[in-house]
């Protein structure tokens, strides 16, 4: 072993401190590609990563070392590698530093010669077969720190996660939106209809709460004059674990003066337009073996049309409520003594027809009875300005013309807190200080709420919201299991 680009000394078991490299293995590729098998460029570089695989054929060894850009190969003539038989005798999964000179070899594979190397760290646990990877899901959730060396597709997923945030931020932002950032605890929960965290703060002992929105705020910030805010939030709903839910999540919330449903239903379909040429080439994406075409503009139809289409039955609110309780025992809906008609509604179309939207499309027109925070339709009475986006049979977006008379909104909180007191733990309660702002006056106004996560996965194409969470809530782990061994095996089945 030699020091070479070591740089600063080392520890007790001969780590160093620090390693300098100047250069990678996707530089490497960009730049060397192209020269001729069997032929050596006189360039001399220092790079790090993990031993990721490694052959020995005599006095020759070959290894795979992968760093955070890609994979490049390792030549190890014995002759001329320092301590080759320690070099060989290296484990799967050891970082290393090498410094040597570019080449490729007869057989055309571009390389580095190992012309001096250094021990970074070393793994204590064996590593993954790179032919197998990891083949248990709950193992690859638990150890992601493993996971992301050993799957290529999980790597390729979050940095495609980490480019659609990028882009979005600079999408919004040309769009003259302002990003900013509201509190994540809360005095009392609101923003959506979802059953909150709850913590304790000693210093006011005062109960608080994991936002589950950051909606209230955000329409506060209109109210000050902020014409166009966004924020990408970590939300918190104490719901269960499933394929599409997480507790801990992502939304990304956007509000815009002076505008109304469909400006904001235009906003939402050419974002994921931009979104999906950006990442993938394509407005057509395929998710779960079939195509989707997310080419503007997305079809929109009302809620009460859909469930038509689906069911052959016409409903509506004007159906009254015992004809809804009917028609929801004809199809085989469960409701709720408690539900009112426009609660039953929403019940049949999301049992009936909801899955079966690939979409894309704006379903539209949602009961005023379940969306407390949504203007009053124009011309449909019981019905607000509320849409939902669905892709591939599930929700992606919630939006509406946010409603913005204080009177009236004190009216639904009111009938919120009742839904709480009769025992709906995800009623929301009157929140006195944003009916104080809204005293102040909110102008015309549109809002979306976008589910993050949801999204990566219909661009990535994956089908469990896990695969788009580098760390995701999991059962707790089963003491005395075999080390890297399966758990649980949890792969996201429902445990509401």
């Amino acid at each position: 072993m030699t020091g070479g680009a070591f740089v600063g000394g080392g520890d007790a078991d001969g780590q160093p401190y620090r390693y300098e490299t100047d250069s990678t293995a996707a530089a490497l590729h960009d730049a060397f590609d192209g020269i001729d098998d069997g032929s050596e460029t006189g360039t001399v570089v220092s790079i790090a990563g993990r031993l990721m695989l490694r052959r020995v054929q005599g006095k020759l060894a070959f290894a795979t070392l992968a760093d955070s850009t890609g994979r490049v190969q390792l030549f190890a003539p014995q002759k001329t590698t320092p301590q080759f038989d320690d070099f060989t005798g290296r484990s799967i999964g050891d970082w290393i530093g090498v410094r040597g000179e570019v080449m490729k070899t007869r057989r055309g594979e571009l390389s580095v010669r190992v012309d001096e190397w250094t021990s970074l760290a070393r793994t204590r646990r064996p590593f993954p077969d790179k032919w197998k990877g990891i083949t248990d899901p709950d193992t690859r959730y638990r150890q992601r720190y493993v996971d992301l060396w050993v799957t290529p597709d999980a790597r390729d997923t979050f940095v495609l996660r980490s480019r659609l945030l990028s882009l979005t931020r600079r999408w919004l932002e040309e769009r003259d939106f302002l990003e900013v950032e509201t509190p994540v605890f809360h005095p009392i929960p609101g923003g959506a209809l979802a059953r909150p965290f709850s913590t304790h703060h000693n210093a006011l002992d005062q109960e608080l709460f994991l936002r589950i929105a950051p909606e209230l705020y955000l329409k506060r910030l209109t109210v000050a004059g902020f014409e166009r805010v966004f924020e990408i939030a970590r939300v918190f709903r104490n719901e269960g674990l499933s394929t599409r839910h997480n507790p801990e999540f992502t939304m990304l919330e956007a509000y815009q003066a002076y505008a109304d449903w469909d400006d904001i239903m235009v906003l939402v379909e050419e974002l994921i337009a931009h979104l999906a040429v950006e990442l993938t080439g394509s407005t057509t994406v395929t998710y779960d073996g079939r195509d989707v075409d997310l080419a503007t503009p997305w079809r929109r139809a009302t809620l009460p049309e859909l469930v038509a289409e689906r069911t052959g039955v016409q409903v509506s609110l004007e159906d009254g409520l015992d004809r809804l309780r009917d028609v929801a025992a004809e199809l085989g809906v469960p409701v709720d003594d408690a539900h009112g008609a426009g609660k039953i509604l929403l019940e049949i179309y999301e049992k009936t027809t909801e899955p079966h939207l690939w979409g894309p499309i704006f379903v539209t027109e949602y009961p005023k009875e379940v969306s407390p925070l949504a203007r009053d339709h124009r011309s449909t009475p019981g019905m607000t300005e509320r849409f939902e986006a669905i892709i591939a049979g599930r929700e992606l977006c919630n939006g509406f013309t946010e409603l913005t008379d204080a009177v009236e909104q004190r009216a639904r909180f009111d009938e919120q807190a009742t839904q709480k007191a009769a025992g709906d733990d995800e009623a929301m309660v009157v929140d006195e200080d944003y009916l104080r702002a809204l005293d102040y006056g909110l102008p015309p106004t549109g809002g979306i709420g976008i589910g993050i996560d949801r999204l990566v996965m219909l661009l990535a194409d994956v089908t469990t919201i896990r695969d788009v969470i580098l760390f995701p809530t999991l059962r707790p782990e089963q003491t005395g299991a075999p080390s890297g061994g399966s758990v649980d095996n949890d792969q996201g089945e429902d445990v509401d």
